[in-house]
């Protein structure tokens, strides 16, 4: 478990940089962006580095827009994509394999939260682990940002985002939650993403509507 007096988000969807300067901007607020491929080539040591350096930050909230779990979270949805065949559970178990021997040497230690760029309605792509066996384990631990049309708008629910992440149990260990992940249905995903979607979507509006499109992170 972290000790640091930081609060660490990973923001894990496709964060373009004018969000990731519009999220530094705040005054609270410090975003750590991975190495580049000339410093650190491989993506999971690359966001074990930017974790390393988020938990070194005295910022109340430090942004790291990359995961370590993100290469084992791809093969998780190809997992459960027909058209992948075999090469989908196969690939995911190589990736979990990596993934746990980087924690277990203690190179990286997960984010307090999960911040996922969600689309605002289902795009037909396989399923997303951190919606689904991450929350599942722990629902206080990740929260959805729905993608907004406007760059300020999505900004403004970023923000909010930010401001009102409860406070729930820690992680359990790694090894636990990729297993759980080997065991967790996708299909449990689909019923509820829709709605989901669309309830959040009108919160996070609302709520940052009422905040103001400036409002920063506190």
């Amino acid at each position: 478990m972290r000790r640091e007096s930081s609060t660490v988000v990973a923001l894990v969807g496709a964060a373009d940089e004018p969000l990731l300067a519009g999220v530094a901007r705040s005054p609270n607020v410090t975003v750590v962006r991975p190495p580049g491929p000339d410093h650190e080539p491989d993506q999971l040591t690359a966001a074990a580095a930017a974790l390393a350096e988020a938990a070194r930050r005295s910022s109340p909230f430090v942004v790291v827009p990359a995961d370590p779990l993100a290469g084992m979270a791809a093969q998780w949805a190809a997992m459960w994509d027909l058209s992948a065949g075999p090469q989908g559970p196969a690939g995911f178990e190589e990736q979990a394999a990596g993934v746990l021997a980087a924690w277990r040497a203690k190179r990286f230690e997960l984010p307090d939260y999960y911040l996922v760029l969600a689309p605002a309605q289902p795009d037909g792509r396989p399923p997303d682990m951190y919606l689904g066996p991450l929350r599942a384990a722990r629902p206080r631990r990740v929260e959805v940002v729905v993608r907004a049309e406007g760059e300020q708008e999505q900004l403004a629910r970023v923000r909010h985002a930010l401001r009102s992440l409860p406070y729930g149990p820690w992680w359990p260990p790694l090894d636990e939650l990729v297993d759980a992940a080997r065991h967790f249905y996708a299909g449990r995903l689909a019923a509820g993403a829709a709605g989901t979607a669309a309830g959040t979507a009108g919160a996070a509006a609302g709520a940052a509507g009422a905040a103001g499109g400036n409002a920063a992170a506190r």
